[in-house]
Protein backbone atom coordinates (compact mmCIF):
# COMPACT_ATOMS: atom_id res chain seq x y z
CA UNK A 1 0.00 0.00 0.00
CA UNK A 2 1.19 3.75 -0.60
CA UNK A 3 0.89 6.01 1.74
CA UNK A 4 -0.90 9.36 -0.14
CA UNK A 5 0.85 13.24 0.63
CA UNK A 6 -1.36 15.01 2.50
CA UNK A 7 -3.20 18.07 0.98
CA UNK A 8 -4.01 21.73 2.44
CA UNK A 9 -6.66 23.04 2.14
CA UNK A 10 -7.60 26.83 3.65
CA UNK A 11 -11.09 27.87 5.07
CA UNK A 12 -12.51 30.65 7.08
CA UNK A 13 -13.89 29.66 10.27
CA UNK A 14 -15.15 31.90 12.72
CA UNK A 15 -13.57 34.96 10.57
CA UNK A 16 -9.98 33.68 10.97
CA UNK A 17 -8.03 31.85 8.35
CA UNK A 18 -6.76 28.21 8.91
CA UNK A 19 -5.28 25.25 6.72
CA UNK A 20 -5.72 21.68 7.09
CA UNK A 21 -3.81 18.83 6.00
CA UNK A 22 -4.91 15.57 5.27
CA UNK A 23 -4.86 12.55 2.95
CA UNK A 24 -6.79 12.99 -0.18
CA UNK A 25 -8.58 9.96 0.82
CA UNK A 26 -9.60 11.47 3.70
CA UNK A 27 -11.12 14.89 1.86
CA UNK A 28 -12.90 12.45 -0.62
CA UNK A 29 -14.89 11.23 2.09
CA UNK A 30 -16.00 14.62 3.91
CA UNK A 31 -16.87 15.88 0.28
CA UNK A 32 -19.01 13.14 -0.12
CA UNK A 33 -20.23 13.50 3.32
CA UNK A 34 -20.74 17.26 2.66
CA UNK A 35 -22.85 16.44 -0.18
CA UNK A 36 -24.96 14.10 1.04
CA UNK A 37 -25.67 16.43 3.46
CA UNK A 38 -26.63 19.72 0.96
CA UNK A 39 -23.46 21.41 2.42
CA UNK A 40 -20.31 22.45 0.76
CA UNK A 41 -17.15 21.32 1.88
CA UNK A 42 -16.83 24.76 4.13
CA UNK A 43 -19.50 24.04 6.04
CA UNK A 44 -19.00 20.69 7.00
CA UNK A 45 -15.55 22.17 8.39
CA UNK A 46 -17.29 24.97 9.77
CA UNK A 47 -19.64 22.75 11.67
CA UNK A 48 -16.66 20.36 12.52
CA UNK A 49 -14.86 23.37 14.01
CA UNK A 50 -17.16 24.88 16.58
CA UNK A 51 -18.26 20.90 17.77
CA UNK A 52 -15.12 19.62 18.24
CA UNK A 53 -13.56 19.83 21.73
CA UNK A 54 -11.19 22.39 23.00
CA UNK A 55 -8.21 19.14 23.13
CA UNK A 56 -9.37 17.69 19.55
CA UNK A 57 -7.19 19.41 16.41
CA UNK A 58 -9.23 20.30 13.96
CA UNK A 59 -7.22 17.73 11.74
CA UNK A 60 -7.92 15.02 14.31
CA UNK A 61 -11.57 15.66 14.59
CA UNK A 62 -12.48 15.97 10.59
CA UNK A 63 -10.16 12.50 9.85
CA UNK A 64 -12.87 11.04 13.13
CA UNK A 65 -15.65 12.33 11.12
CA UNK A 66 -14.50 10.64 7.92
CA UNK A 67 -13.92 7.24 9.99
CA UNK A 68 -17.48 7.80 11.50
CA UNK A 69 -19.23 7.95 8.03
CA UNK A 70 -17.70 4.82 6.29
CA UNK A 71 -18.88 2.65 9.89
CA UNK A 72 -21.79 0.88 9.10
CA UNK A 73 -25.10 2.21 10.83
CA UNK A 74 -26.00 5.98 11.26
CA UNK A 75 -23.70 8.34 9.73
CA UNK A 76 -22.10 11.77 11.77
CA UNK A 77 -24.85 13.92 9.89
CA UNK A 78 -25.29 16.89 12.43
CA UNK A 79 -21.95 18.17 12.52
CA UNK A 80 -20.56 16.60 15.88
CA UNK A 81 -18.17 14.24 16.12
CA UNK A 82 -19.03 11.46 18.31
CA UNK A 83 -16.47 11.94 21.36
CA UNK A 84 -15.54 8.53 22.51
Amino acid sequence: MRLSALVKRSFSLAGHRTSVALEPEFWSVLLRLAQARGQSLSALVAAVDVTRGPDRPLASALRVMALLANEPGPSPTEGGVAQR
